[in-house]
């Protein structure tokens, strides 16, 4: 009988943990957070080509969002703009698998590139490329790379936590600091002269824009997408 009660508290337990995945904490309430996903819809979120999410190429099964493998269905923005905000994103990969959370996004500015927080498995080929490690995980892709960065083994979420207040830019992983620069400061402009981005007007400069998440092929879940605003 007590084995009986015992697994039925684990069981319990596991529901309990299941049940706080894309929802805010009290704290985090009280502190100004909100859901960038609910967990459950595509509400706040469209296709990056038209103004509807995708019908195919992205998965919402059990409280988490995934990009399918060779869909191909394009990357999704939120609806809103964002300027100065915390944002924090859970994701796991899948083995050689290649994604990204791009920020300050504006189609019609170079092209829609923009600054970009890395997702990247380390057996991707694109681990191999860029100037210094600039295209690993964690790094703002192509440009400043992020060498102390740690995944968790493939059956375990990664927490980011991108920090975007004026000029100024942070990018965590897993609780550490990887990077943090100045937009358009003389550093940062020599960093893009040395990227792809090199012929780009004021590149990673834009004042707002959306949120993105990356459909680069690859099987890439997310979960717990929360942002902060900031004055």
């Amino acid at each position: 009988m007590k084995k009986i009660v015992y697994v039925a508290g684990i069981l319990l337990a596991s529901l309990a943990l299941r049940a706080e995945e894309n929802v805010l904490t009290e704290q985090e309430k009280s502190e100004g957070w909100t859901m960038l996903w609910d967990g459950t819809t595509t509400a706040g979120w469209r296709s990056i080509k038209t103004n509807a999410f995708p019908q195919t190429g992205w998965e919402i099964k059990d409280g988490t969002l995934s990009v399918l493998s060779q869909v191909y269905a394009g990357d999704i923005i939120t609806e809103n703009v964002y300027s100065n905000f915390i944002l924090k994103v859970e994701f796991k990969l899948t083995k050689a698998a290649n994604s990204g959370v791009k920020y300050l996004f504006n189609p019609k500015i170079n092209g829609g590139t923009t600054l970009e927080f890395q997702i990247l498995h380390p057996d991707h080929p694109d681990a191999k490329l860029g100037k210094n490690g600039c295209r690993k995980v964690g790094s703002l892709y192509d440009v400043i790379p992020a060498p102390t960065a740690k995944l968790r083994p493939l059956d375990e979420w990664n927490s980011i936590q991108l920090v975007c207040n004026g000029k100024q830019v942070e990018h965590w992983l897993n609780g550490e600091k990887l990077i943090s620069f100045e937009r358009g400061s003389e550093s940062f402009r020599a960093a893009v002269a040395q990227s792809k981005f090199s012929k780009a007007k004021k590149w990673g400069e834009a004042e707002s824009g959306h949120i993105l998440l990356q459909d680069h092929g690859d099987y890439v879940s997310y979960r717990n997408i929360k942002i902060k605003l900031l004055k």
